[in-house]
């Protein structure tokens, strides 16, 4: 079975050849661990007279991709001819400096067997381990660490957030009407014309299956609804 090199894929939006950032960088020699770590940020709401602080989420934290990457060019010799190692790290090297095109550093995906990590590199040490006589590196290991990128839109479309204060979505099924999804929604089957405002050209006794309906909160009608 052929062997199957991890790869990190650069935005087309930042590749540069001017810089040495192509659009994809192989790298020489898999990693042969990697870590991924996910925090949260919790608050303790203290409350007098009970055993233990209350919990409240705050928010998400980045999620992180650890690992280390080794390069060697012993190959090529180690005498005058020697190849400098850096010549395979440059380019690794400019995803943690701000591109000339997108002021930013470059976004990238991690991809090596079922591992597809959209990211920009936070941290990268270059570690160089063997020289030849005229002091040319020619191994050299990189620690890296990607920090988790996701845009505004990626991160709400991802969590689909359910509650009675926020928008939701609604796949129409085969049968159903306005009324009836009102009733599934709110337990009111009068709300039905508080979705067809929202879903403006939905025939509200035949909606299409398959349509995709949006569900308003029920703070938006400044009144209370009744919930299941």
């Amino acid at each position: 079975m052929a062997l199957t090199k991890a790869v990190i894929q650069v935005d087309p939006r930042d590749v540069d050849s001017s810089r040495n950032l192509p659009d994809k960088i192989v790298v020489q020699f898999n990693p042969t661990e990697y870590t991924l770590n996910k925090s949260a940020q919790i608050a303790e709401i203290a409350i007098p007279g009970i055993d233990s602080p209350v919990l409240q989420f705050i928010r998400g934290q980045n999620e992180k991709l650890t690992l280390d990457l080794f390069f060697d060019t012993t190959d090529q010799g180690m005498g005058d001819s020697a190849t400098d190692v850096t010549t395979l790290t440059a380019p690794l090297y400019q995803l943690v400096k701000i591109q000339s095109k997108s002021h930013a550093l470059p976004r990238i995906t991690f991809v090596w067997g079922s591992l597809s990590f959209r990211a920009i590199v936070e941290s990268l040490q270059q570690r160089f381990t063997l020289f030849n006589p005229q002091g040319v590196p020619l191994r050299a290991t990189l620690s890296v660490t990607f920090r988790e990128y996701k845009t505004l839109e990626d991160q709400i479309t991802e969590l689909n957030l359910q509650s009675d204060d926020h928008y939701k979505k609604y796949i129409v099924r085969r049968g159903d009407t306005l009324s009836r999804i009102a009733v599934a929604e709110y337990n009111d089957a009068t709300m039905w014309r508080a979705l067809a405002d929202a879903n403006p050209g939905v025939d509200p006794r035949r909606p299409a299956p398959g349509t995709e309906l949006l569900v308003p909160p029920t703070q938006v009608f400044g009144k209370p609804v009744a919930q299941p």
